[in-house]
């Protein structure tokens, strides 16, 4: 693997497996697969190394090309922006616990400054969050300057259809006693009660902080705006735009266990489906273009809150080089949500509850964006978030109410999970790959 084209890929390995073999020229097989791993440090220094050697001599804006009508934010294409936003990313995860276990204070400091240089570039090519979160899945996200000018780098997958297009990931997700719908993926009860109530006195606070807190009762009233957009729940109508009949989410409903593939939470999700797609029969809309992102700025407001925090050691610090604080940053995401400012709603918080807002707000804001998975390992709190899930199992009453019952699944967790083990058939390739701890 040529290792300039290939640092984002080491960054996938890394974060999974930690240090790996690391290959840097085309070399003999026989070579490759006597090669024993490197540290995790290695490699991430190297994806940095990597990013810094290409930032430079990378278009910085398409539009400069003159062809094709391509605008400065092309999104489908690796430009300046991306290579900062790898570097930035890588770290990170490097300043993180799993893979910073001596909490070097120098890799906070690094990934809070590598993530400000790539804001400050983005701000000044007049790249801003969209104004619209909901949109930033739009089908026209590739081309909308509204939408694009968040996006920093996203992968355009088509179907194998002639027109290029696809439903697939509709198919997947479309709630069950849909046609076509097979029920996927399926928002837990934990995610619904990390929104917060948005007006009144309950603002900025979640279900569980009320003083009359009844876990079996669903919420859904006054939540968070990105709750409505990223969860499918009962009652909810045209979902998607075709089916004309409210979800029922209770047992025994339309799009309900006992069914095959039935919702076991209560709950579908909505974020990234297209919901204009049709998949009954006779439908003439039964695909649409997608483009996954892959970086986009929310996210990296987000990641400078937490490099900022965790190097400053307080929400609200600041020095020379790093002039927003970790409470500033976190509000761009919380603000364009509809959200009142940190310093309204909970006004001097002590470090340990930042921590838990920050988590909360970036478990909401990129949700199903492929992060929460990787957020939790890296941050080497498993114990806490993987051990277990809730539910809310819904029963619609002779009076046509519908009254819950909150349901706590255990799952299983083990330590050795914070890494993957590295796979038996490359370590039968390679006798010099060692196992990771636990497998």
């Amino acid at each position: 693997m040529n290792g300039r084209r290939g640092s984002y890929f080491y960054f996938v390995l890394a974060r999974q497996y930690g240090g790996v073999p690391l290959v840097t020229q085309t070399q003999s097989y026989d070579i490759t697969n006597a090669l024993p791993r490197e540290s995790s440090d290695s490699i991430f220094s190297f994806i940095i190394s990597e990013c810094d050697a290409i930032k430079d001599s990378i278009i910085a804006d398409y539009s400069d090309l003159g062809a094709m009508d391509m605008g400065a934010n092309e999104t489908g294409r690796a430009d300046r922006l991306a290579v900062l936003a790898l570097k930035a990313r890588a770290a990170l995860y490097w300043a993180s616990p799993l893979f910073n276990p001596d909490d070097d204070a120098t890799r906070w400091y690094n990934a809070a400054l590598y993530t400000k240089q790539l804001i400050d570039e983005c701000t000044e090519r007049g790249k801003r969050l969209a104004d619209d979160y909901e949109s930033l899945w739009a089908t026209d996200n590739y081309s909308n300057a509204n939408i694009m000018c968040e996006i920093i780098f996203g992968r355009r997958v088509y179907g194998s259809g002639s027109e290029g297009v696809s439903s697939t990931f509709e198919s997947y997700n479309y709630p069950v006693g849909i046609e076509g719908g097979n029920g996927g993926n399926c928002p837990t009860q934990t995610l619904v009660d990390a929104y917060e109530f948005v007006s009144g006195d309950s603002a900025g606070l979640r279900p569980k902080d009320l003083a009359d807190y009844d876990p079996d009762k669903p919420y859904y009233d006054d939540r968070d705006p990105r709750f409505y957009v990223t969860v499918a729940k009962n009652g909810d109508e045209n979902w998607p735009s075709s089916n004309t009949t409210p979800l029922q989410t209770y047992y025994g409903g339309i799009n309900a266990e006992p069914l095959t593939g039935g919702t076991p939470t209560g709950y579908y999700v909505k974020k990234l489906c297209h919901s204009a797609i049709d998949l009954s029969s006779n439908s003439s809309y039964e695909a649409d273009n997608h483009t996954w992102v892959t970086f986009r700025l929310g996210e990296f407001y987000l990641n400078y809150a937490e490099a900022v925090f965790k190097y400053l050691g307080s929400p609200y610090a600041t020095d020379g080089e790093l002039t927003m604080s970790a409470a500033d940053a976190l509000d761009k995401t919380r603000l364009r949500a509809g959200l009142k400012s940190l310093s309204e709603v909970r006004p001097g918080m002590t470090n340990d509850e930042f921590w838990d807002v920050y988590k909360t707000e970036r478990m909401v804001e990129l949700a199903f964006e492929g992060h929460r998975f990787w957020d939790v390992r890296r941050w080497r709190e498993a114990s806490e978030y993987f051990t277990s899930i809730d539910e809310m199992k819904l029963t619609l009453n002779a009076d046509g109410t519908v009254t819950g019952n909150r349901t706590s699944v255990s799952r299983q967790w083990n330590d050795r999970m914070y890494l993957f083990p590295i796979p038996q058939t490359e370590r039968m390739k390679n006798p010099n790959l060692s196992q990771n701890p636990g497998w």
